[in-house]
């Protein structure tokens, strides 16, 4: 897919266990990836500086994942007018909610758009980036399209054994 790419950024190392699933998805339908551990509020202008360095470099997409108050999704549609995708991660006393409430819970104007908790979320970030980048790539969509008709057959499939 040229230079074109997705950025994943996460607000701890401890998070990467939790997105290995995006990275998996993406990797599979082969667009690039970069993996980065950025925060919100411990390093905000490394942050800044990554999303300008990042958009012109081709980056399509951003999937921002965090936990607790959950601002690095914020933080990022900021800087950008490309496609925010937040996960909440389920962490901390509240288990992600916290996160789900700070990460979707963005101003007018600035959009992120927001998965569910925890690996659902974690593997719906990366089909929603591909279906986001697939409006500007014909066999990307064809992919896409493809898995999910492979997806229907497998279940009757199952059903029909039962």
């Amino acid at each position: 897919m040229g230079n074109h790419f997705v950025a994943i950024l996460m607000g701890s190392n401890s998070d990467l266990t939790k997105l290995q699933a995006t990275i998996d998805i993406l990797n599979k339908f082969e667009v690039s990836v970069e993996v980065n551990v950025l925060s919100a509020h411990r390093t905000p202008e490394a942050t800044q500086a990554y999303v300008k360095k990042a958009e012109s470099r081709g980056c399509q997409v951003f999937i921002a994942a965090a936990g607790l108050a959950a601002h690095l999704a914020g933080a990022v549609a900021a800087q950008t007018v490309l496609p925010v995708i937040g996960i909440p991660i389920d962490a901390g006393p509240l288990q992600g909610l916290d996160a789900l409430l700070s990460t979707v819970q963005m101003p007018g104007g600035i959009p992120v758009a927001t998965v569910a908790i925890g690996s659902a979320g974690a593997k719906n970030a990366a089909y929603l980036a591909l279906q986001i980048m697939g409006t500007q790539n014909a066999a990307l969509q064809t992919k896409l399209r493809q898995e999910r008709e492979d997806n229907a057959k497998a279940i009757l499939q199952k059903q029909s054994q039962a």
